[in-house]
């Protein structure tokens, strides 16, 4: 296969650079920082099949090649309604900057999903104390505005630059592959760039 011509290259560059770089809030990062593939993923905590991709796709992912230093992988927030901007508030209050306390409360919210749905209150202040915070903490958490905007903020920058529209949307390497994906799907794609 011909090498793209040097305009396209750069162009593809210039755009893995922009999906590698954090917004408003800091990434949540699993995986080496030399890691040879990035996964970025765009996800709702109200996405049935972001759920389903964190539930049976992730742990694979992650034993498979993000924990042998070939895969970092970056979730970013999604939300696609309230309750999943609630959801991604209550991660990153009780992660605290912590990324593996993080992914594992997205697994959690991921698990609850139908009860967070269905009563997304008392699903958020069940996590929360599950984690260790009172029913005070969380109320605190979900009136953060500051936390909101920044969330916001990096949502309207993920759907106006990096075309993210819908979730769950991935950009392995800085490509993006939009729509729930296979563990083989995905690992087909990850053993070709290690291949490079």
């Amino acid at each position: 296969m011909p090498a793209p011509p040097v305009g396209e290259a750069k162009a593809k560059d210039a755009f893995a650079a922009l999906v590698a770089k954090p917004v408003s809030l800091p990434d949540m990062v699993l995986g080496s920082a030399k890691a040879p593939v990035t996964i970025t993923e765009y996800s709702s905590m109200s996405c049935p099949h972001c759920a389903a991709f964190g539930q049976n796709v992730f742990p694979m992912l992650r034993s498979k090649y993000i924990d042998t230093g070939k895969v970092r992988f970056v979730f970013r927030e999604f939300p696609l309604d309230i309750k999943a901007a609630a959801a991604s508030m209550l991660a990153r209050c009780i992660a605290d900057g912590d990324a593996e306390k993080y992914f594992g409360t997205v697994q959690l919210l991921f698990q609850q999903q139908e009860q967070l749905m269905a009563q997304t209150r008392n699903t958020l202040i069940l996590i929360g104390k599950q984690a260790g915070m009172s029913e005070q903490a969380v109320e605190t958490c979900e009136k953060d505005q500051t936390l909101l905007d920044k969330l916001a903020a990096d949502q309207r920058f993920a759907l106006d630059v990096v075309k993210v529209d819908s979730t769950p949307t991935f950009f392995v390497n800085g490509e993006r592959l939009k729509g729930a994906m296979s563990f083989e799907e995905l690992e087909a794609k990850v053993k070709s760039l290690l291949k490079r």
